[in-house]
């Protein structure tokens, strides 16, 4: 079964002045075993979130701690890219990085072929990844929704070593988030069904490309404007592996519910109580940061 995983990430919001003690505050309140808890703050803030998540009261009942995320990344190893940070740069800091989020892809201009190699660089670099796709409106309205996200997997993994992907260590490499642009921070919303066939459709893209295993063991989180009171929904559908928090996550109060209830997802999904069972996923590294 896949790991049940709760991203957060904050965008252009907090300093390294109150990062570290909103990411300790959320790590405290979020200690869901087999929950896979990711933060992702603003460049200038990882090494205040890093150490505000190495206290012990942030570790859940598994073992596991909160990984540090980044919210992008450079395609190169080094050069002359002014205001730019490679995969290399971010050792000791991340371990996670989010690639091809719809706000980069507008605001940047960022195409599937440079998010492909965002990508191929940090795993290279040891980085898991979550890779975003989603449609626009217009888009979905034309019943063009599937075709659109099936070409963005495709162009993004494009050249990748499917192989090296997959899950070692406990935890997957890649983990694709599906945002439907529309829904983000415009008070529409997608129906839990809706992204569920989504990620139905995600993996049947990934096993077209040759994934190992098809495609099941990636985990496809929702990412839409998610809340506590929106989450239940998403997580109801056995297709649909956690979330992308964005404007929630930075509240304690909203991070504590999202997760809690990630927290029955992967309960159930685990079964009675043995950690060993074949069916539930490999037990989570016991340090993620």
């Amino acid at each position: 079964m896949r790991h049940v995983i709760v991203a957060a990430n904050w965008k252009m919001n907090t300093t390294p002045a109150d990062a570290g003690e909103l990411a300790a505050t959320i790590g405290a309140r979020t200690r869901e075993p087999d929950v896979v808890r990711v933060i992702c703050p603003p460049f200038v803030c990882l090494a205040a979130v890093r150490d505000g998540l190495a206290g012990p009261d942030v570790v859940a009942a598994d073992g596991s701690g909160v990984a540090v995320g980044a919210q992008n990344v450079h395609h190169e190893q080094a050069g002359a890219f002014t205001g730019e940070t490679s995969a290399a740069m971010l050792a000791g800091l991340a371990t996670w990085v989010i690639v091809g989020h719809s706000e980069r892809r507008r605001d940047a201009g960022e195409t599937d072929e440079l998010i492909g190699r965002k990508l191929r660089a940090a795993r290279a670099a040891g980085l898991r990844t979550i890779l975003c796709v989603g449609e626009q409106l217009d888009e979905r309205e034309a019943g063009r929704a599937e075709a659109v996200v099936d070409a963005q997997v495709r162009g993004c993994l494009d050249g990748a070593d499917l192989a090296a992907l997959g899950v070692e260590d406990g935890l997957p490499w890649l983990t694709i988030a599906y945002e439907p642009v529309w829904a983000i921070g415009t008070g529409r919303t997608a129906r839990g069904a809706d992204a569920a066939a989504m990620a139905v459709r995600i993996r049947a893209t990934l096993a077209a490309l040759g994934m190992p295993g098809g495609g099941d063991g990636v985990p496809v989180l929702y990412g839409g404007s998610v809340t506590s009171s929106s989450i239940g929904e998403f997580l109801a559908e056995p297709d649909i592996d956690g979330a992308l928090v964005g404007g929630a996550s930075l509240k304690p109060d909203e991070m504590a519910g999202i997760v809690a209830r990630a927290g029955l997802t992967a309960a159930a999904r685990r079964g009675p109580a043995d950690s060993g069972s074949p069916a539930g996923p490999a037990p989570l590294a016991a340090k993620t940061t």
